[in-house]
Formats: structure tokens, C-alpha cells, sequence
């Protein structure tokens, strides 16, 4: 069975479209990780049928703390503005690798988000090394927990992780960041915040530009 981890602050626009698709796609269990929000998440993940969990405003500690809570040794770590496809939790476990991630598509009609996701995908089935809003899975004989920085924990875990499977599903993400920076501006930043990454930035410092 499979366990769904959801980090979540101040999404309750969202959380419940997120939390009823994982239970679509078959997970058993499904946990959100409250960050702290200033209005409904909570309420609004727990009506969707989710186990609701306060958390510290930190992703990597909120997914650190739902996957120690998760009643399943097989963990999906799901953004909070993403949906799960149908079947999603069975190729998950017949895959039987120890790591993974989806395919990915964009939910607003863009032809510019379409590149973004062709991009995406292409890097992804070079490298083998799917990224967060990529629903990253784990085994938890394999897991060995987010480094707890206030950003690149999912890029960190994949790294360390070195290759995985990618299932071929798709999961679908909202594209807002994209379409409120614009999307050659907001890959320019991605970009240069890994680039920053390895040549060793103070985490706190490249998460303030990164939200700036």
C-alpha cells in the first residue's frame, strides 16, 4: 500500500483537488503536513479525507515529518498543486524500484508551459533524476530523509538518490509560477539557483532570492 505526503501552507484553494486525486489514484493513506497556514488548508485537506499534521514552515521538515508518520513503507511525496493519475499507486508498487517519479504536464493551456514540460521531461529521462513537482515515490528501507534546507530538498534527495524509474503516467502541475514570472525568467532562475547550489550559496540566501 502507499502513503501520500503532502507539505502544505496556505493552499486551500488547491489542497483538496490534490489530497481527493491521490486517493483516486489508489494511495490508502494520505498526510498533509500543515505549515502553518493563516486560513482553511487544514480544514480543507481534512474534509477532502486527508490525516492532517501541524508542521514547522519548512518543506523538507514537513515531508521528513509525514513520511515518519506515513503507516506504509512505500512513500509519495505529492505538492500541494498537484493531481495524481489514475493507477498512479499501482505502477508505484509494481515497479519495484526504491525511487521515482512521473512524467509531467502543466493544467493551463500554454503553449509555452507545453515546452517548459517537454523540456522537463526530456532532462528527466536523461538523468533519471526526477524533482519534486515530478511526485517523487521512495521506499523507506531506501529513504534517507530530506536534508532539511529551506529549498533544493527535492533536488538534494534526487541527487542522492542518483537514478530512478520513470513511470510512464503523467502528473499534472499547475504552471503559476511560469505564467506570473514568465517562463524564460523563472527557468533563468531555477537555473542559476542550482547553478548557486553547487558552488555552495548559503541555502537561506538562495531560498530569499529564489521567493523574492
Amino acid at each position: 500500500m502507499l502513503t501520500v505526503v503532502i507539505a502544505a501552507l496556505n493552499e486551500e484553494e488547491r489542497v483538496a483537488a490534490a489530497v481527493r486525486s491521490a486517493f483516486e489514484a489508489g494511495a490508502s493513506e494520505v498526510i498533509v503536513v500543515d505549515g502553518g497556514s493563516a486560513e482553511a488548508t487544514a480544514a480543507r485537506a481534512r474534509d477532502a479525507g486527508a490525516r492532517v499534521i501541524l508542521g514547522e514552515r519548512m518543506r523538507a521538515k514537513q515531508l521528513n515529518l509525514g513520511a515518519r508518520e506515513a503507516a506504509n513503507d512505500t512513500i509519495l511525496f505529492l505538492h500541494a498543486d498537484t493531481f495524481l493519475p489514475r493507477g498512479a499507486a499501482e505502477a508505484v508498487l509494481a515497479s519495484g524500484v526504491s525511487f521515482g517519479g512521473f512524467r509531467i504536464a502543466f493544467a493551463e493551456r500554454s503553449l509555452r508551459l507545453r515546452c517548459v514540460a517537454f523540456m522537463i521531461n526530456l532532462r528527466t529521462r536523461m538523468t533519471r533524476q526526477p524533482w519534486g513537482d515530478q511526485a517523487q515515490f521512495v521506499r523507506r528501507d531506501a529513504f534517507p530523509g530530506f536534508r532539511e534546507i529551506p529549498i533544493m530538498e527535492d533536488y538534494d534527495l534526487a541527487r542522492r538518490m542518483k537514478r530512478g524509474a520513470i513511470l510512464p503516467l503523467t502528473v499534472v502541475t499547475s504552471g503559476r509560477r511560469f505564467l506570473q514570472k514568465g517562463v524564460l525568467r523563472t527557468s533563468f532562475i531555477n537555473w542559476m539557483t542550482i547553478l548557486r547550489y553547487h558552488l555552495g550559496a548559503d541555502a537561506d540566501a538562495l531560498a530569499r532570492r529564489y521567493r523574492k
